[in-house]
């Protein structure tokens, strides 16, 4: 047999002692406790402090101590609390804008925060209450839901926009007619059927409101269609109406899609007068007719009103001439909106003639109103004496080739319109291009001199 050479370490034999740090760490293996408890573990036991700020989350429900902590440790409980805690645990006490924003993220897949002022406790507290109003069923829903929540959230609810107002579940068709039997009015139980949330005692405990915008219907209702879904009631609009009166810092008021007749209007046209703050009414797509059109006449001699909407109304020329007259004579209103509806060149006449003394509206829209040169030789007037005037739109009107002439003819001096919309109104090509030219010029202007007088 062959013997190693010296100095050959590819043919040594490996020494049977383990080497001193093998030994040491066997050593340590071999003496580890095993504790008989199988959650027990290595693992260093946490800082005092650390299982002070535990126990403080998972308690926080029963004893709510933020706010004697320090700032370091209201930070890194803020940061672990769940958002599932109540809200009368959490509304006035949690302030930290980051907790809110987990709440809303958790909750809604689709969150802007800058349509809520940038506040995600707002957003939250706004949105928690809009979804309360949607899913109210009379007659069947607590009122204390909305009520409870009153003082949680008034501090917070600038606006609100409720799209959906469900209707009282439909009772059995025995039990309704016992009902009218024992009413002996038809009407009366009718409309006391289908009667919505009374808004009252929610808006007028809401000191901060400013925006309330209502559609009275339901959505997604599919096969389940029924045309008193989308019934506003007269005791609704009376109800609404005193709310909206009581409100008194509410600033903007929509209801639109609502079915609301000239009687609904007059009644709340009759409780909006005066009111200290409203500056924008938008009514736009409801079935107001002249009767409705002469109430918001007296409503506009009567408030601080800027911003009409009525946009997709029944409104014909008497209507128009009640809104022409308080243009002449006392109105503050900056906007009006008429689109599709039918005031005729006899309704679109009185506004010129309004709007030859008139020195407030800026924006007036007359698109789809069966409009034509009558209208459009007076408006040329308009153009050539009013300087206060920036928007028009006659859009989808039969203005023709001399219509389009004539207003061409009154922007030859005009300096302040900037916007002129002539789409579909038939007039020549040529003149509503140079109608453009002179539109484009004045913007022009106006921008060149916000520019030149902006502070550095």
């Amino acid at each position: 047999m062959q013997r190693p050479v010296t100095g050959d370490r590819s043919t040594a034999i490996p020494s049977p002692r383990p080497s001193q740090a093998s030994f040491d760490a066997g050593l340590y293996y071999a003496r580890r406790c095993i504790a008989e408890d199988p959650s027990w573990s290595l693992v260093t036991v946490p800082h005092l402090t650390e299982l002070c700020l535990q126990h403080i989350v998972h308690n926080f429900e029963k004893n709510p101590i933020l706010n004697y902590l320090l700032p370091e440790h209201q930070r890194k409980v803020l940061d672990r609390l769940s958002t599932g805690l109540p809200l009368a645990v959490t509304a006035n006490l949690v302030s930290d804008e980051e907790y809110w924003k987990r709440c809303c993220t958790e909750r809604w897949k689709l969150c802007d925060v800058s349509n809520y002022g940038d506040s995600w406790k707002r957003m939250f507290f706004e949105r928690h209450l809009e979804n309360i109003l949607k899913c109210f069923t009379p007659n069947t829903t607590d009122p204390k839901q909305v009520l409870e929540l009153i003082p949680l959230c008034k501090g917070y609810v600038r606006k609100l926009e409720v799209d959906q107002f469900l209707p009282p579940v439909k009772v059995d068709q025995k039990e309704e007619r016992d009902d009218l039997s024992d009413t002996g009015s038809d009407f009366e139980s009718g409309e006391a059927s289908v009667q919505h949330y009374d808004l009252k005692d929610l808006i007028t405990a809401l000191p901060h409101l400013e925006e309330l915008h209502l559609t009275y219907g339901v959505k997604d209702c599919g096969m389940n269609f029924e045309w008193n879904l989308f019934n506003f009631t007269n005791q609704d609009c009376c109800n609404l109406a005193a709310a909206v009166k009581m409100c008194h810092n509410l600033k903007v008021f929509k209801l639109t899609r609502s079915n609301v007749d000239d009687e609904k209007t007059k009644i709340l046209a009759r409780n909006l007068l005066d009111h200290p703050c409203l500056v924008e009414l938008n009514l736009s797509h409801n079935l107001i007719r002249d009767k409705g059109a002469q109430a918001l006449g007296k409503l506009i001699s009567r408030s601080r009103l800027e911003i009409l909407d009525l946009c997709n109304n029944q409104i014909h020329h008497l209507g128009a001439q009640a809104l022409a007259q308080a243009l002449a004579e006392k109105s503050t209103l900056t906007s009006l909106n008429l689109r599709l509806n039918c005031v005729e060149d006899k309704g679109g006449e009185a506004i010129g003639h309004a709007l030859l003394t008139n020195t407030t509206l800026k924006s007036i829209h007359l698109g789809s109103n069966n409009l034509s040169e009558a209208t459009a030789a007076l408006f040329s007037q308009v153009l050539a004496q009013n300087t206060t005037l920036r928007s028009i739109n006659f859009s989808c009107n039969h203005l023709g080739l001399d219509g389009g002439k004539q207003l061409l003819e009154g922007l030859a001096d005009n300096k302040t319109l900037a916007e002129l919309d002539l789409r579909q109104t038939e007039v020549d090509q040529e003149a509503e291009y140079l109608i453009h030219q002179i539109v484009w010029a004045n913007r022009e202007a106006v921008r060149l001199q916000h520019t030149t007088t902006k502070p550095p």
